[in-house]
């Protein structure tokens, strides 16, 4: 801002101040006037009104032009750190340095949002293309052994179309349009439509599936709901040898039950099996497990306003129950 501007945009800010002093003046003249008081005190008064006057708008001008230099200089430096900002010289001034405090420090939190998000999602990417070379480099050996694999081809191709769902569902669940429609849906169509899927991983690894009749209508997202029940049964598949037992069937208080007779879950490590990226004792066994699943599993009952839970034994089996009772959401 040039001089001439500066020091207008500076007599604007004290023209209240001026406006004051100049009314303070001619009222002490007229005081002197009334009583009849000689010239040259009035003269010696105005003096050192105006001399005192000049000095103390003299600092407040050199204090102004200081302040605006170093705002233009943090303009033009896009200098964000509110520590260099000017001290502020009354209560609105102060106030608004706490405003930009508080501005940044939400800036720097959303920033550092951004940044844990954007590493959360490099990670997982890095982790999905490792996984789905595992299918891909099976169903190449499987080609190049010949005729009579043409099962095995077909549950390595499904892993592939899991991955890639699982992958499209994370991309969905931050973003802003998620898809997602509540209505009326029977539960019996999405666990046939789920169960159909794995049929040939149940025959060829030679589980059990008992799956009852629910004749349940429920509230939910029919797409999301059968997408944690395919990664539930997914896991439960994974985990469960051949000549297990994987049930699935309605308890009367409004919850699915999953139950399988698994390798089990460590009880140390039930508290956390929720969390991103966590595999625990069964996730160090089986070297391709990446922590995910059952992490997408939560993010989607919390989405649908479901609740899931898991309860297990190592060596005994595990026990997943979701709750399906009228989704409750939490209004912000």
């Amino acid at each position: 801002m040039k001089g001439r501007k500066l020091f207008l945009a500076w007599l604007s800010s004290c023209r209240l101040a001026a406006t004051a002093w100049l009314f303070c003046v001619l009222m002490s003249m007229v005081i002197f006037w009334l009583y009849g008081l000689p010239g040259e005190a009035l003269c010696y008064l105005l003096c050192l009104c105006v001399t005192g006057s000049a000095l103390l708008a003299g600092i407040g001008f050199v204090r102004f032009r200081r302040k605006h230099r170093v705002l233009v200089q943090m303009e033009q430096g896009i200098l964000v750190d509110p520590e260099n900002l000017p001290e502020a010289d009354s209560l609105i001034e102060e106030d608004y340095l706490h405003l930009v405090h508080r501005l940044v420090w939400e800036k720097r939190q959303d920033q550092a949002k951004a940044d844990g998000a954007l590493a959360d999602r490099m990670a997982y990417y890095t982790l999905w293309v490792h996984q789905i070379k595992t299918p891909i480099a099976a169903m190449d050996l499987l080609l190049q052994a010949g005729q009579g694999k043409t099962t095995e081809m077909e549950i390595e191709l499904q892993k592939i179309t899991q991955y890639v769902d699982m992958v499209l569902q994370y991309l969905r669940l931050d973003s802003d349009s998620r898809d997602l429609v509540l209505r009326a849906c029977s539960l019996d169509d999405v666990v046939r439509q789920t169960v159909r899927k794995y049929a040939k991983v149940f025959i060829l690894k030679k589980i059990r599936l008992m799956v009852e009749d629910t004749g349940q209508i429920v509230l939910s997202d029919e797409k999301w709901l059968a997408f944690l029940l395919e990664q539930l049964l997914s896991n439960a598949l994974k985990y469960t040898s051949s000549g297990g037992t994987i049930s699935l069937y309605w308890e009367g208080d409004g919850t699915l039950v999953l139950r399988d007779s698994g390798i089990g879950i460590a009880s140390e490590d039930l508290p956390r099996v929720f969390d991103k990226g966590f595999t625990g004792q069964n996730g160090r066994m089986d070297k391709k497990a990446s922590g995910i699943g059952l992490y997408l599993c939560r993010r989607v009952a919390d989405l649908l306003g479901h609740t899931l839970t898991i309860a297990s034994q190592q060596g005994k089996g595990t026990q997943v129950r979701i709750g399906l009772q009228r989704p409750r959401f939490e209004v912000e």
